[in-house]
């Protein structure tokens, strides 16, 4: 009598999110660029909430969440001053650009004895992951922090040490500006990259510099559907709701 066949087993759903997500990678990355914000760091208590505190300060508004995610999801606003600058203009207020920095680095640093926001700041990925990451990766960081503010968050992190090169504003013009990405790679192929962020000034640089870009949005962010949309206009090859399921785009079958 013919032995009965065992029946396939279907894929669970993560395995078929997990192999839709690699499928969208043009090739396996060699090198992989992270943004901080917003990737490898929370930034909702820290950066945003300095953000909506600078405009509430000088315009005596109260402004919200939602209205924070309108303003970034325009270009060039990646840079928080030049959006609280853009901004507290828009609520008839004129204000430079240096102005907004000097504002709104009172309520992110601290000023009269009042600590300030930065001390909220929460890092999203264990050094584990990342140095499992360093074994099989290289590894580097294009931010839009000053040198400075990533000093603070990463310079006694253990797993800073995994990250070949570290670009921040203050090494290169500002993002959507490619030049970052640029020299982290150098002659290289971008190809052979991947950039992961979770702004509209990361996707556009990432598509100017001709590199693979992953998003990161949550499912519960404001605006989640007209933000996909756009990720997925600018060329971003998939969405993730946060950096640690990236294991699973480039975890081998």
């Amino acid at each position: 009598m013919p032995k009965k066949s065992s029946p396939t087993r279907k894929p669970t759903s993560q395995e078929s999110k997990r192999r839709a997500l690699r499928k969208a990678l043009p090739t396996r990355p060699k090198i992989l660029i992270f943004d901080v914000d917003g990737v490898l760091v929370d930034v909702r208590g820290t950066y945003w909430r300095s953000a909506l505190d600078t405009v509430h300060y000088l315009t005596g508004k109260r402004v919200t969440y939602a209205e924070l995610h309108q303003w970034k999801s325009k270009p060039g606003f990646n840079d928080d001053w030049s959006m609280v600058a853009a901004w507290v203009t828009a609520l008839g207020k004129p204000l430079s650009y240096e102005e907004a920095r000097v504002a709104f680095e009172k309520f992110y640093w601290g000023s009269d004895g009042k600590p300030g926001n930065v001390r909220n700041e929460k890092i999203l990925v264990s050094a584990r992951q990342i140095e499992k990451w360093a074994q099989r990766y290289e590894l580097n960081l294009f931010t839009g922090r000053t040198r400075q503010e990533f000093s603070y968050t990463f310079e006694r992190w253990p797993a800073t040490k995994y990250f070949r090169t570290i670009i921040t504003m203050d090494d290169a013009r500002k993002k959507p500006h490619p030049d970052g990405l640029q020299m982290i790679l150098g002659a290289r192929d971008p190809r052979t990259a991947l950039y992961v962020g979770d702004n509209i000034d990361d996707a556009l640089a990432a598509r100017e510099a001709g590199v693979p870009f992953l998003a990161i949005l949550a499912r519960d962010e404001h605006r989640y559907g007209e933000r996909a949309a756009r990720f997925g206009e600018l060329g971003a090859l998939a969405l993730l709701p946060r950096i640690t399921e990236l294991e699973e785009v480039l975890t081998n079958d």
